[in-house]
C-alpha cells in the first residue's frame, strides 16, 4: 500500500476534540495541507484563508444514525450495527460481540434463519449474507428500525475512543434528518470539524457549498474492504453548482471520500454532473482515476484502508506517502475525532496569472 507505516496506538484521537480543554469548538483540530509533495501545517480554523473566491465544497448531509443496539442469540449478548437499507425493506446488518471498549470483535452472523431479540420485543432474522462480504454482512428481516434506533441505539463506536458519546457528537453540521428514517451508519467525519460560524466566513469570502447525500455503511474494522454499494442523491442545484465551478476559475473540492464517491458516481465520462440517485459501487483508485474532483479535505486513514486508493487517484503516489510521513512526524490525531488532511491542485502560478490577465 502507499503508506508502509505504523501509526502508533497514542495518535487515536480518543475524545472530540471540543472535549480536550475549556474553550475549544469543532474547529480546533489540526489542518494538514499538501499541494503535491508540498506540504504545510495549520489549525482547521484558517481553512477560509486556504481556499479562494470561486471555490466550491461538496458536503454529505447524511445525518448519523444511533446504529448499535444490543440483542440477544439465545442468551449470548451481541451488538447488531445497522447499516443499509435495501430497497426491499431488509437492512444488511453486522453483528459483532461486546467488550466494554466499544464493539470491536466482530461475530459471524449465519447460518439463514438465524434469529436476534432486539429491544421492545423487537425480532430481527438473519436471511443471507451480503454478497462478496463472506459472514460479515447480512441481510436481515426486521420491522420499525427507525423507532428501534431512536430508543435504544446509540452511535457506533471502536475501541481508540474512550467512552460512548451522545449522538449529537456524531453530527456535523450539515447534517439533515431524512424523512424516513434512513442515514449513515458511522458519521462521514470529515466534515465535523466545520462550525456554523466558519461556515459562515467561508460563505462571506465566496466560497460556495454543494450539498449531496451519501449514506455510509459500517466500515470494516478488521480486513478494511472496500466499501458496498451505497444510497447517494445529487441534486440538480448540485450538479449545476458544480459544472459552474469548473467551468470558471473554481475548485471542486470534496468534504470526505463520501463526496467523491457521490460526485463521481453522478458524473459522465466527460466529466459533467448530471443530477443522479440510487446506488453506488462505485470505487475510486488511481487507475479509474477522479473525473470531477480538484481537492479533497479528508481524516486520516490507516495504512491498510481502503480509502487510500481514491487519495491516490487525487493527488499522486508520492504526495500521499509524504503528506503521511509528515502527519506522524507532526504527531497529528487519528479516526474520526481527529485532524484533518486538505490535498489541493498544484499551483501553476503562471496559469493563476494568465486567468485573471490573459484576456
Amino acid at each position: 500500500m502507499t503508506v508502509a507505516v505504523h501509526v502508533p496506538e497514542e495518535l487515536s484521537a480518543r475524545v472530540p476534540v471540543e472535549q480536550r480543554g475549556p474553550g475549544l469548538d469543532r474547529d480546533a483540530v489540526r489542518l494538514l495541507v499538501s499541494r503535491g509533495t508540498e506540504v504545510s501545517h495549520h489549525a482547521f480554523a484558517e481553512l477560509p484563508r486556504l481556499l479562494r473566491a470561486g471555490d466550491l465544497l461538496v458536503v454529505n448531509t447524511s445525518p448519523t444514525l444511533a446504529a448499535a443496539v444490543d440483542g440477544w442469540i439465545g442468551h449470548a449478548r451481541v451488538v447488531v450495527h445497522f447499516s443499509t437499507r435495501g430497497d426491499d425493506g431488509r437492512w444488511a446488518v453486522e453483528l459483532r460481540e461486546p467488550d466494554g471498549k466499544g464493539t470491536t470483535r466482530a461475530r459471524a452472523g449465519g447460518p439463514g434463519g438465524v434469529e436476534v431479540r432486539l429491544p421492545g420485543g423487537v425480532r430481527l432474522v438473519l436471511e443471507e449474507p451480503l454478497s462478496g462480504r463472506g459472514e460479515r454482512l447480512w441481510w436481515g428481516r426486521v420491522s420499525g428500525v427507525p423507532a428501534l434506533l431512536h430508543q435504544h441505539g446509540r452511535p457506533i463506536r471502536y475501541s481508540y475512543t474512550e467512552r460512548d458519546q451522545p449522538l449529537s457528537v456524531y453530527q456535523t453540521v450539515f447534517s439533515l434528518p431524512a424523512e424516513d428514517g434512513t442515514g449513515s451508519a458511522e458519521m462521514p467525519s470529515a466534515a465535523r470539524p466545520f462550525t456554523a460560524r466558519l461556515v459562515a466566513e467561508l460563505v462571506s469570502r465566496g466560497v460556495q457549498f454543494a450539498p449531496i447525500t451519501l449514506h455510509t455503511g459500517v466500515a470494516s474494522a478488521e480486513v478494511h474492504e472496500p466499501p458496498y454499494p451505497e444510497r447517494f442523491a445529487v441534486s440538480e442545484v448540485s450538479a449545476r453548482l458544480i459544472n459552474a465551478a469548473r467551468a470558471g476559475d473554481g475548485r471542486v473540492i470534496a468534504v470526505g471520500t463520501t463526496a467523491v464517491r457521490a460526485v463521481e458516481s453522478a458524473a459522465g465520462a466527460d466529466g459533467v454532473v448530471r443530477a443522479r440517485g440510487g446506488w453506488t459501487d462505485l470505487v475510486v483508485t488511481p487507475e479509474r482515476g477522479v473525473r470531477v474532483v480538484d481537492g479533497l479535505l479528508t481524516g486520516l486513514h490507516e495504512p491498510e484502508a481502503s480509502h487510500l486508493l481514491m487519495l491516490e487517484a487525487v493527488a499522486g503516489r508520492a504526495a500521499v506517502g509524504r503528506s503521511y510521513e509528515e502527519a506522524l512526524r507532526g504527531l497529528y490525531l487519528w479516526h474520526e475525532f481527529g485532524d484533518v488532511h486538505l490535498i489541493l491542485p498544484e499551483e501553476d502560478p503562471h496559469a493563476a496569472r494568465c486567468s485573471r490577465n490573459c484576456g
